[in-house]
C-alpha cells in the first residue's frame, strides 16, 4: 500500500492552458508534468491556425520542457535527444532556418546530432552486417543511432557543401543498414 508521501499529484488538463500559463508552470514542473507540457506545447506548435511566431513560441516551450526532463534526470537522454532533434527539424522545415537561433540553425542541429553519436558511419555499417549475432546492448546502440539520425535526410538539404554536410550524407547512407 502506498503512503500519502508517495501519492502522485492529480493530473491537470494542461491542454487548456495558455502559453504564458505553461511557461510559468514549467519552471516548477517535474516528471510526468514536464512530459505532458512537452506534448501539449508540441501539439500547439503543429497547429496550423497559429501564426508562425506563435508556432515558434510553442515549439520553444516544448523544447524547454524536453530539455528540463534531461536536466532533472527524469528522461532517457536518447529519447530527449531524439525528440529535440525531430522538433528542431520540424521548426527548420516549417518556419525556416535561422543561424542566429540554435533551435533553428541547421548547422547547430547537425553538430548536436553528430555529438550524440558514438560510432562513425563506417563502424555502424560494419556492425550492422552481422547485427543478428551481436549482444543485445550493441544492437540497442545501433538502434539508438538509427533513431538519432532519422531527421538527417531532411537536414542535409539545408547545409552548404563541406565536411559537416559530408558527415551527414555518410550517415544517411548508413542509416538504412541499421536494425
Amino acid at each position: 500500500m502506498r503512503s500519502d508521501a508517495h501519492r502522485e499529484e492529480p493530473v491537470r488538463d494542461l491542454s487548456t492552458w495558455t502559453l504564458d500559463q505553461l511557461q510559468t508552470f514549467i519552471h516548477a514542473a517535474h516528471s510526468q508534468q514536464l512530459e505532458t507540457t512537452r506534448v501539449v506545447a508540441q501539439g500547439q506548435a503543429y497547429n496550423s491556425s497559429h501564426s508562425q511566431e506563435a508556432c515558434l513560441q510553442w515549439a520553444k516551450l516544448s523544447l524547454l520542457a524536453n530539455r528540463r526532463m534531461l536536466d532533472n534526470a527524469e528522461g532517457s537522454s536518447m529519447r530527449v535527444a531524439q525528440q529535440d532533434f525531430m522538433l528542431r527539424m520540424w521548426v527548420i522545415d516549417r518556419l525556416g532556418p535561422d543561424d542566429t537561433d540554435p533551435d533553428r540553425s541547421p548547422e547547430a542541429l547537425a553538430s548536436d546530432t553528430l555529438d550524440t553519436l558514438t560510432f562513425t558511419p563506417t563502424q555502424a555499417a560494419g556492425l550492422a552486417k552481422g547485427w543478428h549475432d551481436l549482444p543485445v546492448d550493441r544492437i540497442r546502440e545501433l538502434r539508438r543511432h538509427k533513431n538519432l539520425t532519422a531527421h538527417l535526410e531532411s537536414l542535409v538539404g539545408y547545409l552548404a557543401p563541406g565536411p559537416l554536410r559530408e558527415r551527414l550524407v555518410a550517415w544517411t547512407a548508413t542509416r538504412p543498414l541499421l536494425p
